[in-house]
């Protein structure tokens, strides 16, 4: 598939996305709504899957859609379509006032506050389309298979190597005259093969995924990468149960701190479903704990200049010296708490988390005998008592090295404790998402085996 020009990849141009949301928005005026917002989204893509050196699928996706929220007083009501044409976009908006005439008044309902409307759009360099032909894209894919099988003879199978491109385009406005967009684009590239050895067998993977397809691992690295996860596990016991130090690895770790921010979300603290209810100025961490976001960097996974109700992104320490200083918050959740919105309608963008010195071997050393877990499974966490328990695998480590795999066992905890027991956080950061950390030591955790 070859990209067209930054205007038209997607069949439609910006000019045209806002002129949907200003019909809508004019729409809603005219039949009485009191405030209206509209998002539109125009995405469009291709995704291979290459195994065992065919070619498995193959498939281009093209989507759109827009939702629209009118307010009649504190009076709710949404729709949402897939056709972009004038008259279906006239009756979307006649469904979602038909909706909120019959809804119950809610006195936290409406916009979010027209101060905190974004009113800088500085270019995040999120959009990098990638002129990629199915050939391509094809060569590319078969050449990642074919490193990760070819590099140990106990890569027995494969479940393939896949490269996706992505690129679309999204605009918002709202009643207070706010009206915003902005191109963006991912790529990735994925690989998951199956390793045997005395009849034991184990899966692994490895994915690369930027805006920017020059900024991609080449595919040999992820093909290398994947193969060696997999016989890495060869081999894997079982524990008896112990209480040990556990060293999350970086893709494990970002569970960990994504379970503190769901804790901190609105939603959890007002309907007081949240095990760190009413922690914000509360000490959650160790001190040496700094959680910041940056949702404005240039070319990151979740940049955006403005959140989906279309307040302003700003910097923020949302953990300093251990302490958690806010709850993130849309609008109608600022309102439930007799609060601001911190402009977090559709989540945190960008949390770093701050890196200590040791990279994870100094990690190992340092923790000296204890459990690094590379996969968690399951969903054994709740969210109001805090109580953490998950199927895990990963590494037994003795003397501060790898002594050998380990597999169908669970950690367990909670999640509370995990928090103030975090002995330190590595400098091996993992980039491929929202949350960016290193791998996390938490001090001592049960862990249930044989």
């Amino acid at each position: 598939m070859h990209a067209r020009s930054k205007h038209d990849t997607t069949g439609y141009s910006r000019d045209q996305l806002n002129a949907c949301v200003v019909q809508v928005l004019e729409e809603a005026r005219a039949q009485g709504a009191s405030q209206a917002e509209a998002g539109v989204s125009i995405d469009s893509g291709l995704t291979l899957t290459v195994r065992l050196g065919e070619v498995e699928t193959l498939e281009y996706q093209r989507d759109r859609g827009i939702g629209v929220t009118v307010y009649f007083g504190q009076r709710k009501g949404s729709a949402s379509s897939s056709d972009l044409s004038p008259a279906a976009l006239k009756e979307t908006v006649r469904a979602a006032c038909s909706i909120a005439r019959y809804t119950a008044e809610d006195e936290c309902a409406g916009l979010a506050d027209a101060a905190l409307m974004a009113k800088d759009f500085p270019d995040l360099d999120l959009c990098h389309p990638w002129e990629l032909a199915p050939e391509q894209a094809i060569e590319l894919a078969t050449r990642c298979e074919a490193t990760a099988r070819g590099f140990d003879a106990r890569i027995r199978n494969s479940d393939g190597a896949t490269v996706t491109s992505h690129q679309g385009m999204r605009v918002y406005g709202n009643s207070h005259g706010f009206l915003a967009g902005y191109e963006s684009t991912s790529h990735s590239l994925t690989c998951v093969v199956i390793g045997g050895e005395n009849g034991g067998m184990q899966r692994d993977y490895w994915y690369s995924t930027a805006r920017d397809p020059q900024d991609l691992e080449t595919v040999e690295a992820v093909g290398v990468k994947a193969a060696e996860r997999t016989v890495a596990r060869l081999g894997a016991r079982k524990l008896g149960t112990r209480r040990a130090a556990v060293l999350f690895a970086p893709e494990a770790a970002r569970g960990l701190i994504g379970h503190f921010l769901g804790a901190m979300r609105g939603g959890a603290q007002y309907r007081e479903a949240s095990f760190l209810l009413k922690a914000a100025g509360q000490q959650v961490f160790p001190d040496f704990v700094q959680l910041s976001e940056r949702p404005q960097l240039k070319k990151a996974l979740a940049s955006a200049a403005f959140d989906n109700e279309g307040v302003a992104t700003r910097n923020a320490e949302i953990v300093d010296r251990g302490v958690a200083t806010t709850y993130l918050l849309d609008s109608y959740a600022a309102r439930k708490l007799k609060l601001k919105s911190t402009g977090h309608a559709g989540g945190v963008r960008n949390l770093i988390v701050k890196s200590g010195k040791l990279d994870y071997k100094g990690l190992l050393k340092h923790m000296g005998t204890g459990l690094v877990v590379t996969e968690l499974m399951g969903q054994g966490v709740n969210h109001v008592t805090g109580d953490y328990s998950r199927g895990a695998a990963g590494f037994w480590v003795e003397s501060g090295e790898i002594a050998y795999p380990v597999e169908e066992i669970t950690i367990a905890g909670n999640l509370r404790d995990m928090y103030k027991n975090v002995v330190a956080i590595g400098n091996d950061v993992d980039l491929r998402g929202s949350i960016r950390t290193g791998s996390i030591l938490v001090g001592e955790m049960t862990i249930a085996g044989e």
